[in-house]
């Protein structure tokens, strides 16, 4: 269960979405770690939940191939019911073809992260750098 964060409290939150729990759970450690208070969602439908309930995060970051509802259903929800207003959209991903990356920063993406290519650590510190500009 989640803690709704204070406006006060100076931590970052920050929504994990990928069916794959191994990832998720070192991702959340790896935010942890750096200060931010990260949530982790197994499922499209839970961070959907997790958002209508209240959850109000500086960063999405979610993966693009999913059971049940994929990275473009989520963002297209998002859109619909204006859920995660302000928060930056990442893409943390393994589908690096052109056409996914158009389609994902149409539907509201700020940036697409090909897994591959960075370490945890490295991906941390971007997500950090997409909501430092988005507040400047």
């Amino acid at each position: 269960m989640f803690t709704i964060m204070e406006a006060k409290d100076e931590k970052l939150n920050i929504l994990l979405v990928d069916d794959d729990k191994f990832l998720v759970d070192m991702y959340c450690m790896k935010f942890a770690a750096s200060g931010c208070n990260p949530h982790a969602c197994l499922s499209v439908d839970d961070a959907l939940q997790v958002l209508r309930d209240g959850f109000n995060p500086h960063a999405i970051i979610f993966d693009v191939v999913m059971p049940e509802h994929d990275g473009f259903y989520l963002l297209k929800t998002l859109g619909e019911e204006n859920l995660g207003k302000g928060a930056v959209r990442i893409a943390l991903t393994n589908e690096s073809d052109d056409a996914t990356k158009s389609k994902m920063i149409e539907l509201g993406a700020d940036r697409v992260i090909i897994k591959a290519s960075m370490i945890p650590s490295e991906v941390v510190d971007a997500v950090k750098k997409e909501v430092e500009r988005r507040k400047a």
